[in-house]
């Protein structure tokens, strides 16, 4: 793995600026890596990452692991938490990180001769031991086979828009096939 000045930098040229969330994006990767065994997380598709935010964070942890919504190895959930679940595919390990909400409080403590919160996080973020800033908990992660990376396992075509959908995504609904917009769970109303 590459040091974490090394990660910083290049978390700041895929993001477009450093943050906070940055920082703690590469620590939580990094960290997560190591605790499910994975010393070089870009190589090869045995790393599996699930975000569960879809802000700054989320970008660094794609720029440490080389995970991506393409590959099938970055996975969202939006709960909304500044929180990652690393899986290595080839031990089944998995470990959920969370960032402690008390590190803020603790960037203040320790920092308050800086004169904005961003610049008492950035620094806390870079220094503060990872017990200071994260928990974590060993998980277990049901992966299908459909959901792991790969070409996909099977297609279907809507019944009512005629549409493909991949990998079982489809609802089965009176003896019809429908993509989840048919089914009712359309994230976008079409504009006639």
């Amino acid at each position: 793995m590459k040091s974490l000045s090394e990660y910083l930098i290049e978390a700041e040229v895929n993001h477009g600026h450093m943050c906070p969330g940055q920082v703690l994006g590469v620590r939580m990767a990094m960290l997560g890596c190591r605790l499910v065994g994975i010393e070089e997380p870009k190589a090869g598709k045995r790393l599996i990452v699930f975000v569960e935010i879809d802000r700054c964070a989320a970008d660094a942890i794609n720029t440490v692991t080389g995970c991506r919504l393409g590959r099938r190895t970055l996975k969202y959930r939006d709960f909304g938490k500044l929180a990652a679940t690393f899986l290595n595919t080839e031990t089944d390990e998995a470990v959920r990180v969370v960032a402690l909400e008390s590190s803020r409080q603790v960037a203040k403590e320790c920092f308050s001769h800086l004169p904005t919160k961003k610049a008492q996080q950035l620094e806390a973020y870079k220094t503060l031991p990872d017990q200071e800033l994260f928990s974590y908990q060993r998980v277990r992660v049901p992966l299908a086979a459909a959901d792991r990376p790969g070409h996909p396992l099977r297609r279907v075509a809507c019944d009512q828009c005629g549409e493909g959908i991949n990998d079982h995504r489809e609802i089965l609904r009176d003896e019809k096939i429908l993509c989840r917009a048919c089914a009712g769970e359309r994230y976008y109303d079409p504009v006639a």
